[in-house]
């Protein structure tokens, strides 16, 4: 055998070798994310069903700038309480009814200031990515005169919204149990299965790039 086919097969032995060698880190490294996840959703108990929510809570966090840098990703996403409320036709809703869907839950009220300001930023956001797979829920808590929410939009020519309320507010307090509720507005970003991506205590500005960009990267699969 000449030098030449010699040094061909060393080089070939090598370049085996170092294929091989990438595969064992490629599946290592991949092996070592999901333990990452499953030791990290153990350490702080995490739900089985809300191991989703945190990696897709890691996913969004280089996200949560400009105008929504007060959006918290959820450090140990809980799976939220099955909140009642109405819809327009005075029928019964369910949270769970929208499993597999991603929400933007947002609790408002007339009477709440910043809530108000916020509404047209809402209802532009459902108007722009609103489908199948994302809604934006959002719930009106007034107690007193239930036909003044609905006037208030109507004038305020609020129209991509599906209409939703609670004139007991027991969806707040359900919320603030679990500490997720601290004043209004009140907004969570909700996964597939249920469980909490992010929350946010207080108004943002729902329709600019930055949130867009945030909801488009929890959106993704």
């Amino acid at each position: 055998m000449s030098d030449s086919q010699d040094a061909r097969r060393g080089h070939a032995k090598k370049r085996l070798a170092v294929i091989l060698l990438g595969g064992v880190v490629g599946v290592a490294v991949g092996l070592a994310g999901i333990y990452g996840i499953g030791h990290l959703a153990r350490n702080v108990g995490l739900e089985p069903a809300c191991v989703p929510a945190l990696e897709t809570a890691r996913r969004i966090t280089p996200f949560a700038k400009g105008e929504v840098a007060a959006v918290t990703p959820a450090s140990a996403p809980r799976l939220l309480p099955d909140l009642t409320f109405w819809n327009a036709a005075n029928e019964p809703k369910k949270l769970s009814d929208w499993r597999g869907r991603t929400v933007l839950l947002n609790l408002w009220a007339t009477w709440c200031v910043p809530c108000r300001k916020e509404m047209p930023a809402l209802d532009a956001l459902q108007d722009k990515l609103g489908n199948a797979s994302f809604e934006v829920v959002s719930i009106n808590i007034d107690t007193r005169d239930p036909a003044k929410p609905k006037t208030w939009l109507e004038q305020a020519g609020i129209a991509r919204l599906a209409y939703y309320a609670d004139n007991t507010a027991k969806v707040f307090q359900d919320l603030k149990e679990i500490g997720k509720a601290f004043g209004m507005p009140t907004t969570i970003l909700i996964n597939p299965q249920g469980c909490e991506i992010a929350t946010l205590a207080g108004p943002a500005e729902w329709a600019s790039d930055d949130a867009i960009t945030l909801v488009r990267a929890a959106l993704a699969r």
